[in-house]
């Protein structure tokens, strides 16, 4: 299993940016993509992720509204439109891919070591 991200950068407050995680390895469409940030002395937490299949989605309560996330299964890929961005935002944020065999919200919530590809990370900076 393999995933491998792209979008990251800098921009200014209120600016957006497109983060892309592209999977490889998964049997058809049944796996659950998602993106993740390190929180300073925790595991990753999930900030949105999205199933492949069905579409559904889950997004940490703290976003209001500014992230979503969709795919494009026939590329294996998932997206991250993140709008209206904040300093707060500033982080490397990580995809992480795993096969689906909950719901989306416990998914994108369970421990680093359950999933089964991690990316290198992309940097989002925002600059205030």
């Amino acid at each position: 299993f393999q995933v491998v991200e792209s979008g990251g950068g800098l921009v200014q407050a209120g600016e957006s940016l497109r983060l892309s995680c592209s999977a490889s390895g998964f049997t058809g469409d049944k796996y659950i993509i998602g993106w993740f940030r390190q929180v300073p002395g925790k595991e990753r937490q999930g900030v949105s992720c999205i199933g492949m299949s069905d579409g559904d989605t889950y997004y940490e309560d703290s976003l209001e509204g500014r992230f979503t996330i969709t795919r494009d299964s026939a590329k294996n890929t998932a997206y991250l439109q993140m709008n209206s961005l904040k300093p707060e935002d500033t982080d490397v944020y990580f995809c992480g891919a795993v096969t689906d065999w909950s719901t989306v919200e416990a998914m994108c919530n369970m421990p680093m070591d359950d999933f089964d590809a991690w990316g290198q990370g992309t940097q989002v900076t925002v600059s205030s």
